[in-house]
């Protein structure tokens, strides 16, 4: 098996304004729509994002642990420019911290199961060579 994508869950009255920025501020592309579900994909990416609807009014305590990530040499910032974009939409949005050089974003009523992360690059430095896989 070949890893293929990554699906969270947003809220169903956010879902398009979620999407919406996505495709605005990051540039993701849609690759395929249903009626509950939307895959997504940044261009230069090999993993997609899924996200499907949700109308759970529950919201996971710890999902700071669970994260959609990029990198930026200027994730703070970054991440601040995607809560203004969404304040503007009318979503509300926070942005905190992990450390000095990881943060997130979250839209408390849209992002039911996750997190939006921004890291510095060098966090993603893994002194590991992955090669293809064969099965």
């Amino acid at each position: 098996m070949i890893f293929n994508h990554v699906a969270n869950r947003l809220d169903d009255n956010y879902f398009e304004t979620v999407v919406e920025m996505l495709k605005v501020k990051l540039g993701f592309v849609e690759l395929r729509r249903t009626e509950r579900a939307i895959w997504l994909r940044q261009p230069g990416a090999n993993v997609d994002l899924q996200f499907s609807r949700s109308a759970v009014a529950y919201r996971d305590e710890d999902k700071i642990r669970s994260q959609v990530s990029f990198l930026s040499e200027t994730p703070r910032a970054e991440l601040e420019g995607l809560a203004a974009w969404a304040e503007a939409h009318g979503m509300k949005a926070e942005v905190g911290s992990y450390s000095d050089r990881e943060f997130f974003l979250d839209a408390p009523e849209a992002f039911v199961d996750f997190v939006i992360e921004a890291m510095t690059p060098e966090l993603a430095d893994y002194p590991v060579t992955v090669s293809a896989f064969r099965s």
